[in-house]
């Protein structure tokens, strides 16, 4: 699923369940890095996409570099938009980060089948249609639906966001 919202459901999900012990903004850019592999296989025309991100490995590396980058990258954009309370922890940006690569890859190895998780352990990939991907669809927008329900419940009520 490059480059699509849809892997920001769960995100949405996530900020409404965690609050302020999740930043949105860490989780999303944690989501165009590892998918940076993707566009950049596609610029040389090649048909097999996911590659050494798109694993547990890769997942690991990318949250190290998302945290590093998310926590002063978002604490700028944060403030730059005006949101009162643009600061992040290293912890916050940790957990977001890592939300964000493990969920990507547990999306994408669910309907790509160029991708091998496990890699280079194992060269299957077990989630290969858990799920049709119409349905992952659903659940990601779904996901998204109660996310978005619940961050703005959260914002009316003026409880931890």
């Amino acid at each position: 699923m490059p480059f699509t919202p849809v892997h920001l459901g769960p995100g949405a999900l996530l900020k409404g369940f965690l609050g302020a012990n999740f930043s949105f903004v860490v989780f999303g850019g944690s989501q165009v890095l590892i998918d940076l592999e993707p566009l950049i296989q596609l610029l040389r025309g090649s048909t097999a996409l996911h590659g050494p991100s798109h694993t547990m490995l890769g997942a690991l590396v990318i949250g190290l570099v998302a945290t590093l980058l998310g926590k002063p990258i978002g604490q700028a954009f944060l403030k730059l938009i005006g949101y009162q309370k643009p600061e992040i922890s290293w912890r916050v940006s940790a957990i977001s980060a890592y939300l964000g690569t493990f969920s990507h890859i547990l999306v994408d190895g669910i309907m790509h089948s160029d991708m091998a998780p496990w890699a280079p352990l194992s060269h299957h990939n077990p989630l290969l249609g858990l799920i049709s991907v119409a349905n992952l669809h659903y659940v990601c927008l779904g996901a998204g639906i109660v996310g978005g329900i619940w961050i703005a419940a959260r914002y009316l009520y003026k409880t931890d966001a």
